[in-house]
């Protein structure tokens, strides 16, 4: 959001898109007096030609999604304990597009004995694979990979660099799948699996008996073999980029 809009009964922002986001209204919970004051503010942004009104409601006001919706508002966003609604007020108003896809890291983790860290998943048919799992909301690559490999197989790592990317569609909740190999290297040896619901076995495996195994998963196979001669993409900061409110991680071929 980049400047506060004037008004008595919300707490509103504009952003650089031309549209309005109600950011609190803790003065208008009331049935009558909250849809009073939306159609009084719509009618004010119709007027000074915004393109978007935008409104966050937590769970305990999931009352008012009835008469938003009702009023041409539509879900954008939802998370556990809210939902982000959006209404044209311009026609054809280009609204951004909602989260689309999911994010998850895969990690070859190779010791100097020529072993590849590999585990077996629960519920998973194609045998030993990469530790790996889900990248949490707002989490870094690099903090993903170190927690991942850290509850699934004990072994503690340090990120070197991103060595390649699947795209998968459909995936979970009929989204896309960003699935991030990196490379990193291990600080402990010592296997204990934590994640025990989801992970049944964890070894360390000779790197060349695994993939001439004939029952490797071939996209391991092919992962595992790219990174071989590859050196990947890593971590990379820029002075102009230290100087923003946000987390950047930005990644560059290794010299």
């Amino acid at each position: 959001m980049s400047e506060i809009y004037e008004s008595n009964s919300f707490e509103l922002f504009l952003d650089i898109y031309n549209g309005i986001t109600i950011n609190n209204f803790n003065n208008n919970k009331e049935k009558d007096k909250f849809e009073e004051n939306i159609n009084n503010l719509i009618c004010d942004l119709n007027k000074d030609k915004r393109n978007l009104l935008w409104i966050h409601l937590d769970i305990e006001d999931s009352k008012h999604i009835e008469y938003l919706t009702s009023n041409d508002f539509k879900y954008h966003t939802c998370h556990e304990n809210s939902i982000l609604l959006v209404k044209r007020l311009i026609k054809d108003s280009i609204i951004p597009t909602a989260s689309n896809h999911t994010l998850g890291v895969g990690v070859i983790v190779v010791n100097d004995k020529n072993e590849i860290l590999l585990i077996k998943e629960r519920y998973s048919n194609i045998g030993f694979k990469l530790p790996g799992g889900h990248i949490d909301d707002a989490e870094l690559i690099q903090s993903a990979v170190v927690r991942e490999v850290k509850e699934e197989t004990g072994i503690d790592v340090e990120f070197e660099s991103i060595m390649n990317i699947g795209h998968f569609y459909p995936h979970q909740f009929d989204k896309s799948n960003m699935y991030i190999l990196c490379k990193a290297n291990a600080k402990s040896s010592k296997i204990q699996i934590n994640d025990t619901n989801e992970i049944i076995q964890c070894e360390w495996i000779d790197l060349n008996t695994y993939l001439n195994d004939e029952n490797t998963f071939e996209y391991i196979k092919e992962i595992v073999k790219s990174s071989l001669n590859f050196s990947g993409l890593e971590l990379k900061e820029l002075e102009i980029f230290k100087k923003l409110n946000k987390n950047c991680e930005l990644f560059f071929n290794k010299n």
